[in-house]
């Protein structure tokens, strides 16, 4: 079955720009364009459409405008934060200890494993459950009088598992201990009020919220301590340098605000038609499996593994049907290995490699995920014929 139309299931990768965020951006490329840290018009008018961004983003997350960094990505995001406060506080002699999970995205957990083999870290990994959610009592149990910071993401990428974050950040403020969070896949569907959360560090990125590719936040708590990883120009009180990108940060000022707007209403109904989705693949495709947890997830993942399957081969099927999806995380998709996160939660290798996200988004719609619940059932059987070793269980 051949598609007229794509269906688009991947926004867990990366999301279209809304209009309205495109036209906020306009007049920051051909009428306001100065570099905003010079002193005639062009450049104040870019300041500040900057500091009024910063603002009005510093309102959605319930901080002071000081307290965000504009960066160019939530990888950087997460990267200045985690090296930044690694490096401060050991310099300052507070310890050497990080805590961190198996299941992070790759922003942290290589910013971790670098820290430890070049400069000297250490870390303490805490197990996740088979839902890929983290025990807060575990990372307590974790903690040492060297423990300078912890980072657990607030949803998981692959899976959309979501995390105890304000319970984790309760015990790391009780203890003087930085609380980072990569909230790059959250900031679409969950609240991102810092004081509710109990962080001191959260990473936002541009392209998963509806903002262009290239753009992202940091909240960076007063008062934390941070060591630059970037040295250069004054910019961003000197903690992120380089000229500012005013289009975007004003795009991204306006995706979050957008998102916030409309969470009371899209959450409910994506998640709907999640479950629609989740129910219907379970129920049409025998020997599948949810990912994941089953409700405490981000209302538009749905993740699955089947038996006897392989992933790319199903993701071809699918595109070749006009669906767009993908296996886990975007920046491991190819990769001939399962995903460290379904690892992490037990699945076993040969399962894990057959893992499929179905990442749902504002446009789509209960057509589509009828659709879908027709095409991915002939998908998966196409693809078990050509698997020797499958066997369909009694």
């Amino acid at each position: 079955m051949t598609l007229k139309q794509t269906i688009y299931l991947d926004h867990a990768a990366s999301t279209p720009t809304d209009p309205l965020v495109v036209e906020a951006m306009l007049p920051y490329f051909t009428e306001v364009y100065g570099n905003a840290s010079g002193i005639h018009a062009q450049a104040r008018a870019s300041a500040q459409a900057i500091d009024d961004s910063r603002r009005r983003i510093a309102d959605v997350l319930g901080c002071s405008p000081g307290e965000v960094v504009f960066t160019a990505c939530g990888t950087e995001s997460d990267n200045l934060a985690i090296r930044g406060v690694a490096w401060a506080r050991k310099q300052a002699g507070h310890g050497q200890h990080l805590i961190t999970t198996p299941i992070e995205h790759h922003a942290v957990g290589h910013t971790f494993t670098q820290l430890c083999e070049k400069f000297g870290f250490e870390q303490t990994v805490v197990p996740v459950d088979s839902y890929g959610v983290v025990d807060p009592a575990q990372i307590e149990a974790a903690i040492r009088p060297e423990t300078i910071l912890i980072s657990v993401m607030y949803a998981n990428n692959e899976v959309g598992s979501l995390q105890p974050i304000a319970e984790i950040g309760a015990l790391a403020r009780a203890r003087g201990i930085t609380f980072h969070t990569d909230a790059v896949q959250a900031a679409a569907y969950e609240p991102l009020k810092v004081e509710d959360l109990n962080v001191d560090l959260l990473a936002i990125s541009g392209h998963k919220i509806y903002a262009p590719k290239g753009i992202g936040v940091l909240y960076l708590r007063q008062g934390t301590p941070f060591l630059p990883a970037l040295t250069g120009g004054g910019h961003e009180q000197n903690r992120r340098p380089g000229t500012e990108n005013v289009p975007y940060i004003v795009g991204l000022a306006k995706a979050l605000e957008l998102v916030e707007a409309r969470r009371a209403e899209e959450n409910p109904r994506q998640a709907q038609l999640r479950d629609r989705l989740v129910e219907g693949v379970l129920a049409s495709i025998p020997d599948s499996e949810l990912t994941g947890h089953p409700t405490r997830r981000l209302p538009n993942n749905a993740s699955f593994v089947f038996a006897g399957g392989e992933a790319d081969p199903i993701l071809i099927h699918l595109d070749l049907a006009g669906i767009q999806a993908a296996s886990g995380s975007a920046c491991t998709t190819g990769m001939p290995q399962a995903s460290k996160v379904l690892t992490a939660m037990g699945i076993p290798e040969t399962l894990g490699l057959s893992a499929l996200r179905l990442s749902l988004g504002r446009q789509t719609t209960a057509t589509e995920i009828e659709t879908v619940l027709v095409v991915l059932p002939e998908v998966i059987q196409k693809v078990r014929a050509l698997n020797p070793s499958y066997e369909l269980a009694d």
